[in-house]
């Protein structure tokens, strides 16, 4: 692995809560090993109320979060990318950029917070779940011993974060 931050790319259709907390979480948890960014197939252009409130409560970064395209890190210029992790079933469907290098992906499907009905009260337990097993997740990256781990056994592991299994090494 690099000896520069590893960037990471959180991917969901809307890009308005789970990729957006995911890059969240990681800014805030990753101690400068990690830089996450999130974007959209069909971004909202908005970042959900409930996830920035929820973030905020956690005293976790919310400067610079905005809803966008996931097309900016498939521009020349963007970040190279070492990580790209699909939050959300629907854009494990569809047809993604071809991303610059080779990053290593996986499928960390979540439940959609924003399509929860009920009262405010619900809604904020739906994103507080989704905050919970996204945090879960990144604990486990985190503490990855990347630089021990080849090619081969990293993807496994990152595969096993998905399926919400846990740390094998």
């Amino acid at each position: 692995m690099p000896r520069r931050p590893l960037n990471v790319l959180f991917l969901c259709t809307g890009n308005s809560a789970r990729s957006i907390m995911s890059e969240a979480l990681l800014n805030g948890m990753g101690a400068g090993r990690f830089r996450a960014f999130s974007a959209g197939s069909h971004p909202t252009g908005v970042v959900n109320r409930f996830a920035i409130e929820l973030l905020q409560a956690n005293r976790m970064p919310t400067d610079g979060l905005r809803s966008k395209s996931w097309e900016e890190f498939a521009r020349p210029g963007a970040p190279e990318l070492d990580f790209v992790f699909t939050v959300c079933d629907k854009t494990a469907a569809e047809t993604c950029p071809a991303w610059p290098g080779r990053p290593m992906a996986a499928r960390w499907g979540v439940k959609d917070p924003v399509h929860i009905e009920g009262d405010i009260e619900a809604r904020r337990r739906a994103f507080f779940h989704t905050y919970s097993e996204l945090q879960n997740r990144l604990r486990i990256l985190v503490n990855l011993p990347l630089d021990r781990l080849d090619r081969p056994s990293l993807q496994r592991e990152l595969e096993d974060i998905g399926r919400g299994a846990v740390m094998n090494v």
